[in-house]
């Protein structure tokens, strides 16, 4: 730690490492500095001017925000020079600035209008007639309206320093300066929308937030992205059952304010017009819309016929439902249906790193130590494209802290730009060129190493005993691509595999049949795909198969269905969901779909309806008996309750049977693209950059 230095603000004394930023550390101590430019964590612009203080013993006024603490300092925030000098920026900010707060889609959250209440002056000295420029739309997602801009370039630095995609720069000089696109009219970049919500006042609007709502008419929830495994925090603007916006700017999850365009732009899915909001039963070869009662009553009854004559069941979950969903899905599936073939879309191989990390501690990476770490080492992974969170941690940890990067992919990616050195590998010869990287990974303190699909079964233990000869403590994390795959897979949602990774043998069962063994079988007698399409790219053999489908949409699985019952999504339910690394998170109800059940009421339903005990079906109690049965998630509940972020510790033995990898399956999602989510998110694949491509550089 650096040493500690002490200085005089507003009359208190502070103690701060030494080199700290004078704005930093007032901020430490409760006192606020204004400032437009300065935003923590990217480079220092000094270009607003609202945040000068005065140093005694200096002669002119100093911007905060690029001086650093001295010993011995004394600074004034409030002085009369300081006031004057706030007065004075404001009245310039708005010489130019048009007063349309009453239609600016900033009103009520715009940091100018906030610091001219707090410090400007009542009245202008300036009257001559404003500069004015017309908006512009740089893409259906984002407008600029130079007018309003202050110049302050938070959006320059987030594009380019946070993301690395350089999408905007400065045109013109004076008065006619503007941000201005790299591409000249248009936006060409990850459509993250991060620009927007960075600008401090209304500069920057969102094209499907604009003249929808006031920030004090809606509601906030803070729940779990529903799209890739990162587990990024997203806050829901819901106002009358409805997403108006997405984002976090409380900074209350683990990714901070970063979100991604699917965590800032993508729920629009959930208002769909294609959602299902009425149960539906096939009759005379068409699926017609019934009540609850009719739907449920008709499941129960044939699948207790099925059973009854120990008939052929498969059951399929999902990687996007929550964990309490999938541990009660597996716990019917075995003890109310009495079969082990229960299976969901797999799409990375923890078991088997679980499995070779056996007898080690602190071995799995949490997403902190990804922005912590002295070194990283990514394989098969194009992290920009598919886990943004990942590789904007990646790249904080260089920019801040200097950290090695290493890459074996099989094309170039993002990372590359900051990357020590970078591997082109074929599939197949991963671990060659891995170990070609062994001296210069032996030279640093620590390792975080994340791997993708195309590491599997044997080469993950390759991947381990190779770490375990480098000397140095390594870290791991096995990339899966949807928001609950590592749920899916710790809740057993595998054939040979119990909640925790124990052998389904411990409950008297032999391993069932995997997912695309059940859609070759031909005397399948029920399959049951619960937020699942398997039948989108393949067939099931089983004509005479008796299949119920609980999702979103009419998919090509529903479309096959006898009974489709129309469940909810992430965001209208509550429960908990695993990120990739292993972090329990909360998801919250936010949104409202009428005539649509959460997965596990439906599940529930059923159970009363065949006469099944399986417990009470809430999200609470079904957590409470997966904290006490499950390995690894006896996990500490007030972090978890009050929205934090708890990782679970699987690794303390072998896994006693290993899920087959050939059964591993990666989904090549984009950042525009999201399996069945992304077809129906119409601002997904409204944007010029969709659906984009891997390992494109």
């Amino acid at each position: 730690m650096a040493d500690l230095i002490t200085l005089t603000i507003d009359g208190r004394k502070l103690k701060v490492p030494a080199g700290t930023l004078v704005i930093e550390a007032a901020k430490q101590a409760g006192i606020e500095i204004p400032a437009f430019c300065y935003y923590e964590g990217f480079s220092l612009q000094a270009a607003c001017r609202m945040c000068l203080v005065e140093v005694e013993k200096m002669p002119k006024l100093q911007p905060s925000c690029t001086l650093p603490a001295a010993d011995g300092m004394v600074v004034h925030t409030e002085s009369p020079k300081v006031a004057d000098a706030r007065k004075g920026m404001l009245e310039f900010l708005l010489t130019n600035h048009p007063l349309d707060c009453p239609v600016c889609d900033k009103g009520g959250e715009c940091e100018l209008q906030d610091m001219v209440f707090r410090y400007g002056a009542g009245e202008s000295r300036f009257t001559e007639i404003k500069y004015h420029q017309d908006e512009k739309q740089w893409s259906p997602l984002v407008y600029y309206d130079p007018a309003r801009c202050i110049l302050c370039y938070r959006c320059v630095r987030v594009c380019d320093e946070g993301l690395g995609v350089g999408a905007l720069g400065l045109t013109y000089r004076g008065v006619a300066a503007e941000i201005t696109p790299s591409h000249g009219d248009h936006l060409e970049c990850d459509e993250c929308g991060w620009c927007i919500d960075v600008c401090p006042v209304g500069a920057l609007t969102s094209g499907t937030y604009r003249y929808q709502s006031r920030p004090w008419e809606m509601n906030h929830t803070g729940t779990i992205c529903t799209h890739c495994a990162d587990g990024c925090k997203t806050t829901l603007s819901v106002r009358n059952g409805a997403i108006i916006r997405a984002n976090n700017r409380d900074r209350s999850g683990y990714n901070g304010e970063f979100l991604c365009v699917k965590g800032r732009f993508g729920y629009d899915f959930v208002h769909s017009g294609e959602r299902l909001q009425s149960p539906m039963i096939r009759k005379n070869g068409k699926l017609e819309p019934v009540s609850w009662s009719e739907a449920l009553a008709a499941v129960a009854t044939k699948f207790s016929e099925i059973k009854a004559r120990g008939g052929k069941f498969g059951v399929i979950g999902s990687t996007r439902t929550t964990n309490e969903e999938n541990y009660y899905l597996q716990k019917f599936a075995r003890q109310g249906l009495g079969t082990a073939s229960v299976d969901h879309h797999r799409t990375g191989d923890v078991p088997a790193l679980i499995d070779a990390l056996s007898g080690k501690t602190d071995a799995l990476a949490a997403m902190a130590d990804l922005y912590q770490a002295k070194a990283a080492l990514v394989i098969g992974a194009d992290l920009a494209q598919q886990h943004p969170l990942i590789a904007y941690q990646l790249r904080a940890n260089y920019r801040h802290h200097k950290m090695a990067a290493y890459l074996v992919n099989p094309g170039a990616s993002r990372e590359e730009q900051y990357a020590k050195k970078s591997v082109h590998a074929p599939p197949g010869k991963e671990m060659e060129a891995v170990a070609s990287l062994a001296g210069e990974l032996k030279g640093h303190e620590d390792l975080v190493v994340i791997f993708g699909a195309s590491l599997r079964g044997e080469g993950v233990r390759q991947l381990v005993s190779f770490g375990d000869t480098l000397g140095i403590p390594v870290k791991y994390v096995c990339l899966v691509d949807y928001s609950n795959s590592r749920g899916a897979m710790d809740m057993g949602l595998v054939p040979e595999l119990l909640p925790g990774y124990r052998s389904v043998r411990e409950a008297g069962m032999e391993p069932g049949l995997a997912l695309d063994e059940m859609l070759a079988a031909k005397d399948l007698d029920a399959l049951w795909a619960v937020g699942a399409n398997p039948l989108e790219s393949a067939e099931l053999a089983s004509s005479a198969a008796f299949v119920v489908v609980q999702d979103l949409f009419l998919t090509e699985t529903a479309r096959r269905a006898e009974v489709v019952l129309p469940a909810q999504s992430a965001y209208e339910k509550n429960g908990t969901v695993t990120s990739v690394t292993g972090e329990v998170q909360k998801l919250k109800a936010g949104a409202k779909v009428m005539g649509t059940k959460a997965d596990l009421e439906i599940m529930g339903l059923i159970a009363k309806e065949m006469g099944l005990n399986l417990g009470i079906w809430s999200p609470d109690k079904v957590f409470e008996e997966i904290r006490r049965t499950v390995r690894g998630y006896n996990i500490p509940l007030p972090v978890v309750a009050t929205g934090g972020a708890a990782q679970t510790t699987p690794v303390n033995g072998r896994v006693p049977a290993m899920p087959r990898p050939e059964h591993i399956r990666p989904s090549g999602d984009t950042l525009f693209t999201s399996g069945t989510l992304g077809r129906y998110s119409k601002r997904l694949s409204s944007v010029m950059e969709a659906p984009g491509e891997l390992f494109k550089g």
